[in-house]
């Protein structure tokens, strides 16, 4: 016999790691409003099993986990099996004061600064790309047979992503050996990223039932192409009118969006420390890689760090509603809730200042002169996680974003990883790496 269900209270912290604790499911609605004990320290964890020393909690201090009913998620189980039930939470004081170091928080917080200052709202959508290391030869990119010998599982992931409600669109193979993509359905800003953290733990969860191991790390295999996380953004004023689109300017898009846009590609370097987070990320990061070796704008151009993707003649929505933005420089290692919220306070850092509009790409970056492929930031982002640090440590604006404790906390988190990676070769990094995301 099975014993009782377990739900899962949970949060997904500085490095990424979903961690939290589990509740009998019959008793869930006791701890809703107060949700359940917490501790500082924890989000001085690193992804690699340590504390981060030094860091700004030490042993003191008690927080509570309060769960958001709007995230709750279920998936079924077959025989032998237990469902998957979980809810994310924002991270408080106990008296109900939101905690300096929540990042769910630092979102939520971006998302209404940004409306209060310029009346939009922003929708979002994620696009995941993870491996399901396999014995044997991998089947060529993007073929039918990689999208047949994926089964069961590719249509158990797709049943079971239905079933927690994050709208998955499509599955298919990607470029690198055993790589699949899966693009969730766009959502408001909070509800996007949390989309993002759930996807992540459900295909896990299901590649586990098959006995497999779905790895969402930014690079398996130096050699080979990396897994990214595309983070497409649109806005919105509160009568839905889409706000990004202009027809009458360059690449149709609007004033408001040129400036957001030169803002996220302002503070790039910042971005990277919160985006591509890990110490093999920057090696994907790099040019002729289609992944984001450009520092600009740019049309149906994958190499971009900032990508409009094509508005589609023949599709029923209107123009101006499929008009859009592509953030091409993150992965897996990123928490989504940080991530989008550091591109969103980018983005508004280059409204309030109102940039100028940035030049659009139009071409191959590679067969850019030397002063073109400077003017467009070819190879301009951060090589390594250590000097993107040095680039948000550099930063006032974006150190203002964090605030003094969350920022501490997570230089000190990956400074820790840095430091437990920095004997081993590209390759043993990546191993190791593989095995957390």
């Amino acid at each position: 016999m099975s014993g009782p269900e377990l739900v899962s209270l949970l949060t997904c912290d500085l490095g990424a790691i979903v961690r939290g604790r589990a509740v009998f499911a019959a008793d869930l609605e006791e701890h809703m409003a107060a949700g359940i004990g917490w501790v500082p320290a924890n989000q001085a964890l690193t992804p690699l099993g340590g504390l981060a020393e030094p860091n700004p909690f030490g042993p003191l201090g008690d927080l509570r986990l309060v769960p958001d009913e709007s995230t709750r998620v279920r998936v079924e189980a077959g025989p032998g099996q237990t469902p998957l039930e979980l809810l994310l939470c924002d991270i408080t004081e106990t008296d109900g004061r939101p905690w300096a170091c929540c990042p769910r928080r630092f979102l939520a917080g971006a998302l209404a600064d940004l409306h209060a200052e310029t009346g939009a709202g922003v929708t979002t959508s994620f696009e995941h790309e993870f491996q399901i290391p396999a014995e044997g030869p991998p089947a060529l990119p993007f073929s039918l047979e990689a999208q047949r010998l994926a089964e069961p599982f590719a249509g158990d992931v797709m049943g079971a992503l239905a079933e927690a409600g994050v709208e998955p669109e499509r599955f298919f193979p990607e470029f690198a050996p055993h790589q699949f993509e899966i693009p969730l359905a766009p959502a408001p800003g909070l509800a996007g990223a949390d989309r993002a953290v759930i996807m992540r733990e459900v295909v896990r969860e299901v590649a586990r039932r098959h006995g497999l191991r779905a790895s969402f790390v930014p690079l398996a295999d130096p050699l080979a192409a990396g897994n990214g996380v595309h983070i497409h953004l649109s806005l919105q004023d509160d009568s839905g009118r889409a706000l990004l689109h202009d027809a009458a300017r360059p690449a149709g898009l609007s004033e408001l969006g040129e400036r957001f846009a030169a803002g996220v590609l302002a503070h790039a370097g910042a971005l990277s420390a919160l985006c591509a987070p890990s110490p093999v990320s920057g090696e994907r990061l790099r040019p002729h890689h289609w992944s984001a070796g450009a520092v600009c704008l740019a049309e149906r151009n994958r190499e971009a760090l900032l990508r409009i993707p094509p508005v589609v003649a023949m599709a029923e929505d209107e123009r101006a509603a499929q008009l859009r933005l592509e953030y091409r420089g993150a992965d897996a290692a990123a928490n989504p809730h940080l991530a989008l919220g550091a591109i969103v306070r980018a983005g508004l850092e280059g409204i309030r200042a109102g940039l100028p509009a940035p030049p659009i790409l139009t071409e191959d970056p590679a067969t850019l002169s030397e002063p073109e492929a400077t003017r467009f930031g070819v190879g301009a982002l951060p090589r390594t996680l250590a000097e993107a640090l040095g680039a948000l440590e550099a930063d006032q604006a974006a150190r203002g974003w964090l605030g003094p404790p969350l920022l501490e906390a997570y230089l000190s988190v990956k400074r820790a990883e840095l430091a437990e990676t920095a004997e081993l070769s590209i390759e043993e990094a990546c191993a190791r790496y593989a095995l957390v995301y």
